[in-house]
């Protein structure tokens, strides 16, 4: 199973990059196309002005083969092409389709002059023995058309986002529904044979009183309440109650450590002066605790350390919980927390998602891979608001 999902998301990743490389090759299409759009109608707008300026030249020189209609024509046909005629000493003599400012500025045709001289070539008007230059700039729509693969890569980006975030929104209320329903149906389950078991225990209790097994039996069927009672809450908004933070991982340290190899050590680090107090919903916290364990112990293949220090800064307390196991890839420091992942040839891969969605959605907190070196170790930090009444002890 978990073979299959991790081959599923690697393959949802490729998809994503085929996508992004297609996205990326209509972008540059685009681009090359348009700049060759833009190119033929750079050309055609100077064979436009080389013939308004042999129409002005006509104008001036006129003689009798002048056809003066066609050639007025021509000059008063320019409606878009910016252009600036000056002499021999760059003075201006005319100018058409130029934008003045509302402020008259005496540098401003300097200004032009020098910056569409620096643009192209002007264009070159001799009457005998005057000489005049045009120079010019691209129309509007031209400048438009220069913009416009620039302008295109922007909607593409912005619609590659919104639908990215439409559908992982999509797909994240898609798992969250799978993942409440099959918890609230597994408690669900779980409720009527539990409840049988803790009967059949109180019989044996009241006939075999002095049985210490018994009581081990009802330890561990009153851990199977617990569990179906952490089921029953994923999807609904939990109980928080202040609680000793010390207390609730000393707990959920001894469980996991009856229940583990004695090859390995759990060990909690605080003062044991003073007691840290935390808005928790103690089943669902030490059920965190007790993913992380499990997951360190599995890292380590059962013999290791597994340290977990507490400590505060300003309002927060922060709990690292550090192993002597197998570590981490950084590529996959937020990849653990899919649902789904996993490592493991056995599992469904959800421990560490339902993890971070008890710690963060439902205790207002921070869970991640604080720091992993391969075949070194790894800690992953919890950050929690600590409880400003946590000197009531």
């Amino acid at each position: 199973m978990a073979l299959n999902i991790n081959k599923l998301y690697e393959l949802t990743r490729q998809m994503k990059l085929i996508f992004i490389v297609i996205a990326a090759g209509i972008i540059l299409a685009s681009t090359i196309f348009t700049n060759r759009l833009a190119n033929s109608l750079a050309d055609e707008e100077r064979k436009k002005v080389e013939i308004w300026a042999e129409a002005i030249h006509q104008s001036i020189s006129e003689t009798e083969n002048t056809n003066v209609e066609i050639v007025m024509k021509i000059i008063e046909g320019n409606t878009t092409i910016p252009i600036i005629m000056t002499d021999a000493n760059n003075k201006m003599i005319s100018s058409l389709n130029i934008k003045e400012p509302k402020t008259k500025i005496p540098e401003f045709y300097e200004k032009e002059i020098s910056r569409l001289k620096a643009q192209r070539p002007a264009i070159v008007v001799k009457l005998g023995k005057t000489t005049q230059y045009i120079y010019y700039d691209d129309s509007l729509f031209l400048k438009q058309l220069l913009y416009f693969p620039y302008v295109q890569f922007g909607v593409i980006i912005i619609f590659l986002l919104v639908a990215f975030f439409a559908f992982s929104s999509t797909k994240k209320a898609e798992q969250n529904q799978v993942w409440v329903g099959l918890s609230k149906e597994t408690a669900h389950q779980l409720g009527t044979p539990i409840s049988s078991l803790l009967a059949w225990v109180d019989l044996l209790k009241m006939r075999h009183q002095e049985d210490k097994l018994i009581g081990e039996m009802e330890k561990d069927v009153n851990r199977l309440r617990i569990i179906a009672e952490r089921f029953s809450k994923i999807g609904s908004k939990p109980d928080l109650l202040i609680v000793s933070l010390n207390e609730t991982l000393e707990n959920a340290v001894q469980y996991m450590s009856n229940r583990s190899s004695q090859k390995v050590a759990i060990q909690c680090h605080f003062s044991s002066d003073e007691h840290i107090f935390a808005h928790l919903n103690v089943p669902l916290f030490e059920w965190v605790i007790e993913n992380l364990c499990k997951n360190a112990i599995d890292a380590m293949d059962g013999v290791g350390r597994i340290d977990i220090n507490i400590s505060k800064k300003n309002d927060e307390v922060i709990i690292d919980v550090k192993d002597t196991g197998k570590g981490i890839d950084k590529r996959k420091f937020k990849v653990v927390f899919t649902p789904g992942f996993t490592t493991k040839k056995r599992g469904w891969g959800l421990g560490l998602s339902l993890a971070k969605r008890i710690i963060e959605e439902y205790h207002g907190g921070k869970i991640f891979v604080k720091q992993s070196e391969l075949n070194v170790g790894t800690v992953f930090r919890i950050i929690l608001i600590e409880n400003v009444k946590h000197n009531a002890d």
